[in-house]
């Protein structure tokens, strides 16, 4: 059986702890499941999932559901709990509703406080060592699958900017990615071109490491996803339907150990730029002969 990852565990565990907090409640008001959700007109399935962890309940569930138990001087505590959880498990939609501006400007405000930047990508290059029209592509697609406000040329503008902070002495960068990354289609050749002539300038700087790993490399832990550390005490997690937060210590041990034997394994200077040129020369269409 694959283990879950620790991801998706941790937003669980959080979720659960609260929806047997609810539970406790309603059994304290001895009430039963059916008749808690008949006093507050909802579903009985609705209650179900929230004290199983199956669904994360609102504000207003919160609140409706203190005052139906008598518990209502539970609330605020219950209302901390949620906003954590929320915190940890931010859905793209709830966190981009406003553009994606905002969100490059709260990744300012996190990057300000790192020094020690560690980055795992297997899929695309990592946000600050993209290209604007690199940028621009995955933007735009983020846009059409989350229906969010279009406001890519301010978000790539911000992006670009964040990328000044890789040439400050005071902070450390290390990426590592795998050669898929390096050809993955997410965008045009023409600007998958641009965007490897750049990882090859990156290779040079002082304080940025850069190890891709090749097809020929054998893994010592699978790449099963992308992730971020920032210093010891966030990773980030970005999946399809959210951006995960984990801040437990046995959380950040793990992705730390993970990052450390993906990173073993890599290539850096010469040999990186061997793997991305190799990459620039597939991708290079054939030049006619002349004559």
């Amino acid at each position: 059986m694959r283990p879950r990852s620790s991801g998706s565990s941790g937003v669980e565990e959080a979720r659960g702890a609260l929806g047997q907090r609810l539970r406790e409640l309603r059994r304290q008001a001895h009430l039963n499941g059916k008749e808690l959700a008949e006093s507050l007109s909802w579903q009985p399935s609705k209650v179900s999932k929230i004290e199983n962890g199956k669904q994360t309940p609102t504000n207003d569930d919160i609140k409706a559901w203190t005052r139906a138990t008598n518990a209502e001087p539970e609330t605020e505590a219950l209302l901390a709990s949620l906003h954590t959880l929320e915190v940890q498990h931010a859905e793209w939609q709830r966190v981009l509703k406003a553009g994606m501006v905002g969100h490059q400007l709260e990744l300012s405000e996190q990057d300000a406080r790192t020094k020690l930047y560690r980055s795992f990508e297997p899929a695309v290059v990592p946000g600050l060592l993209q290209t604007a029209e690199y940028a621009r592509a995955l933007f735009s697609r983020a846009v059409t699958v989350h229906r969010v406000p279009n406001d890519v040329s301010d978000a790539v503008a911000k992006r670009m900017l964040r990328q000044e902070m890789l040439y400050r002495a005071d902070k450390a960068f290390h990426f590592v990615i795998t050669e898929g990354t390096l050809r993955n289609r997410v965008c045009s050749v023409d600007i998958l071109l641009g965007q490897l002539d750049r990882l090859v300038s990156l290779t040079s700087l002082r304080n940025v490491r850069l190890g891709v790993i090749g097809y020929e490399t054998q893994y010592v832990v699978d790449p099963r996803h992308g992730f971020m550390l920032y210093n010891s005490e966030l990773v980030r997690v970005e999946t399809y339907s959210a951006e995960l937060n984990l801040r437990q210590p046995h959380e950040i041990h793990l992705y730390t150990s993970t990052f450390e034997k993906l990173a073993a394994v890599a290539s850096y200077r010469g040999a990186a730029r061997a793997i991305i040129n190799r990459a620039i020369h597939d991708l290079t269409p054939d030049q006619p002969e002349d004559g």
